[in-house]
């Protein structure tokens, strides 16, 4: 059963709004996106108390790239990801996405993707490569 939009006549806070529809982890998270400027509204700066209407577009700064997004309905809780697209229309240009994704892409290049932290075991090796430590486990 998907979501309909729940009519929502009054004005809603922007920080609220942006973890209403899984912009921001948490509302704290907003608020501190705002604060540092990386959330516009109608192109203009905003304060975390600035209050949002049906219609109002949104600019999210995501390292290099800006996302754009038409507000389509309000709701005063917290919506699961199906139904994000009932209250929220992702307009972001292609360009922006294509600077996204060649972040993602260079941040790539530092670390195998999904590799972590290196283990004890790829530490040692390293340390051994680089200094000649021996260890218990070597062949000499």
């Amino acid at each position: 059963m998907q979501d309909s939009p729940k009519k929502y006549d009054k004005h809603l806070r922007i920080d609220k709004y942006l973890w209403v529809v899984r912009l921001a982890k948490t509302r704290s998270l907003a608020t501190a996106l705002i604060s540092k400027n990386k959330v516009l509204c109608n192109d203009l700066p905003v304060k975390p108390s600035k209050e949002i209407k049906a219609g109002d577009i949104l600019k999210i700064q995501k390292s290099n790239a800006w996302f754009s997004f038409n507000v389509i309905a309000l709701t005063d809780r917290r919506i699961g990801a199906p139904s994000v697209a009932n209250y929220l229309q992702d307009i972001t240009p292609e360009e922006e996405r294509n600077k996204w994704f060649k972040y993602l892409e260079a941040q790539k290049a530092y670390q195998q993707y999904g590799t972590g932290k290196p283990t004890k075991k790829d530490r040692r090796d390293l340390s051994q490569f680089k200094e000649g430590d021996v260890y218990f486990d070597s062949e000499e």
